[in-house]
């Protein structure tokens, strides 16, 4: 399942699940949103625009720093408890690679855990580089590959069970993809004319398995902007 496929199955994926990933793996992705925010330089009096904010753990937190956030997702369950959870922000349906805003609109922009369910990341990014002023900054985590100890263990769990892994599992179109490494990441940026300047922040599952604390690493990273 490659290209547009990739996105309709994510979308399948995330549809009327917004409860239970608040409940479960948002935990997880709700750490490194603080260091985030740091690296777009997020404070009273700026406009950030949080696309694919699920729940609206990160808009919630833009906006206790006094931040004006517009926050946006395909998931109408993901919108509706974004909504909740961060009251103050103007939330929005939308879709990347298309977002509904005109160029140069936003101080910052942030995308928490994003790329990694696009079918196209650099068309995608290159959408964010649209939305966010000159000297703004544009701030993006990813998972990280090799795999972190977590991810690895779900995977030994599910072979260990005898699991087939389903044939029809989406991937990126090979010309659309791109290592999960820095070095990877850092290539992405620059084809859409970001400049790097890479923060890495240890994301920790709170659940323990076999007597072993599994660990990410996440990396915001951001175009050249203003302190």
């Amino acid at each position: 399942m490659i290209g547009a496929d990739f996105d309709r199955h994510e979308r399948s994926r995330w549809a009327g699940r917004a409860e239970a990933y608040e409940r479960s793996f948002g935990r997880l992705c709700a750490y490194p949103v603080e260091a985030l925010l740091d690296a777009a330089a997020v404070r009273t009096g700026r406009r950030v625009l949080d696309v694919g904010t699920g729940p609206g753990t990160v808009a919630a937190a833009a906006l206790a720093r006094g931040a004006e956030v517009v926050a946006v997702d395909a998931e109408p369950s993901m919108l509706d408890a974004a909504r909740r959870n961060a009251p103050g922000a103007q939330v929005r349906q939308a879709v990347l690679p298309r977002l509904p805003f005109p160029a140069d609109g936003f101080d910052a922009v942030v995308a928490n855990f994003v790329l990694n369910h696009v079918g196209d990341p650099a068309a995608s990014l290159a959408e964010l580089h649209r939305m966010v002023q000159p000297g703004g900054r544009v701030a993006i985590t990813v998972w990280p590959a090799p795999q972190p100890p977590l991810q690895r263990l779900w995977g030994e769990a599910v072979a260990t069970a005898g699991v087939a892994t389903p044939a029809n599992l989406p991937r990126l179109a090979p010309d659309r993809d791109f290592p999960r490494t820095e070095a990877g990441l850092a290539g992405l940026l620059a084809t859409a004319g970001l400049t790097d300047r890479p923060q890495r922040t240890p994301a920790r599952a709170s659940a323990q398995a076999g007597g072993h604390s599994p660990a990410s690493a996440t990396r915001p990273c951001l175009s050249p902007g203003r302190a």
